[in-house]
């Protein structure tokens, strides 16, 4: 059976580390936060932080907080007929749900947690998106406040706490992927 997995955790928690180690085991990354780029970039704005939270919000606002999904779910059945699939970023307990009622045996969320201050530091030195301090905390509020982005971090079926060297996040990755292939048999 193949896998779908969607990664959640707060900005700086190492979802796309997570996703770059599924890609190279064969997994097909579906990336959430690149509709509302692209939806940014088709309307003409800039993206800065602000102007993305702004757009992030008023889309949701407009559409619905399961919207990125509804947008992504034609191109996530797609990918889940051909291979495993790995979904970098899901926010809302609105887009789990809608996502869980189409593949109610498939989908596992695996949530990876940080410390604050590692997550913070982390979003600081990106080469992409870059946040200063001021930035990354008013993006963990709007975040928590208006993407209903905790219940899905708090249902999660799998944790991963990422404090630590690469070495033991990818050992505790492995464990997760060998606990989700044994459920499948």
């Amino acid at each position: 059976m193949k896998k779908l997995i969607a990664l959640v955790g707060m900005s700086g928690s190492g979802k796309s580390v997570a996703t770059s180690y599924l890609e190279e085991k064969g997994y097909n990354k579906i990336y959430f936060g690149g509709v509302i780029y692209k939806k940014m970039e088709e309307a003409g704005i800039e993206i800065t932080p602000d102007s993305q939270k702004e757009f992030r919000e008023e889309l949701r606002r407009k559409e619905g907080m399961g919207v990125v999904a509804k947008i992504l779910l034609k191109d996530i059945e797609e990918s889940f007929e051909k291979q495993d699939t790995v979904l970098d970023g899901l926010y809302s307990w609105d887009e789990y749900l809608i996502l869980k009622e189409k593949f109610p045996c498939a989908l596992k969320l695996i949530c990876v947690c940080s410390d604050k201050k590692i997550r913070y530091n982390r979003v600081s030195m990106r080469k992409d998106r870059p946040f200063n301090l001021e930035d990354i905390k008013k993006r963990d509020i709007g975040e928590i406040e208006n993407s209903a982005k905790g219940g899905p971090i708090a249902y999660a079926d799998y944790y991963i706490l990422n404090n630590g060297s690469l070495d033991s996040y990818y050992e505790r990755l492995e464990e997760i992927l060998k606990e989700i292939a044994a459920e499948q048999k």
